[in-house]
């Protein structure tokens, strides 16, 4: 699969259907899609909810866990390019 890179500075070229490209150096991905945005903002917002929320630090951490995985997850089915070691622009 050829991936399309960027120009430094200017916004990677994201196929329909995704809402993160993936990190130019490591592995990972970062939004750049509203939806992606959206989803990365709910994330933080239900994990500061669930700490000053949750009664037990049992309870803090499996919610946490959950979302973690749940957000990661997600993220992972719309990353275009996957997510897998990266090397930087000459891969």
């Amino acid at each position: 699969m050829a991936r399309i890179r960027p120009a430094i500075g200017k916004q990677p070229r994201i196929r329909a259907g995704y809402w993160f490209a993936a990190k130019r150096y490591g592995i990972g991905a970062t939004p750049v899609t509203w939806p992606g945005w959206a989803l990365s903002l709910a994330f933080a917002a239900a994990l500061i909810i669930d700490v000053r929320t949750a009664t037990g630090e049992i309870a803090k951490m499996v919610v946490g866990a959950v979302l973690l995985f749940s957000f990661a997850y997600v993220a992972w089915l719309k990353t275009d390019g996957g997510w897998h070691w990266h090397w930087g622009p000459d891969e």
